[in-house]
Parts: C-alpha cells; sequence; structure tokens
C-alpha cells in the first residue's frame, strides 16, 4: 500500500449527519500532514467552502459505514 504524503490529492468522505438530511457525500482534498500515527491533516474543499481537519485516518481503499 502506497504511504500517504503531502500534497497529494485524495478524496474525503465526510460522514453526513444524523438526521440524514445530508447524506455522506465525497469530497476533494489534500494531504497537509502526515501524523506520527498514521492519520493526515487534511484541507478539504467543499463546494460551498473549505475545511480542515489535523487527523482523518487514510485508507487506499473507500471505508465504508
Amino acid at each position: 500500500m502506497p504511504k500517504p504524503s503531502l500534497g497529494r490529492m485524495v478524496h474525503y468522505t465526510n460522514l453526513g449527519d444524523a438526521d440524514g438530511r445530508f447524506p455522506p457525500e465525497a469530497q476533494s482534498a489534500i494531504i497537509t500532514g502526515v501524523n506520527e500515527d498514521g492519520t493526515v491533516a487534511l484541507h478539504i474543499f467543499y463546494k460551498t467552502g473549505q475545511f480542515d481537519m489535523p487527523s482523518v485516518p487514510f485508507s487506499e481503499e473507500p471505508l465504508v459505514r
């Protein structure tokens, strides 16, 4: 499995909301940091804005919930 690297474009799937009003949806993101525990820091691009997350699990395969 390739390791995550800075500047790599990835897909981030948000979890949606508990009410189901906003379902899970894939977003474009860029890796801005690789953490010692194997998680990554992401800058996520939504249609309505941008958001940073400091610690997200990394997987080559989509994680299905």
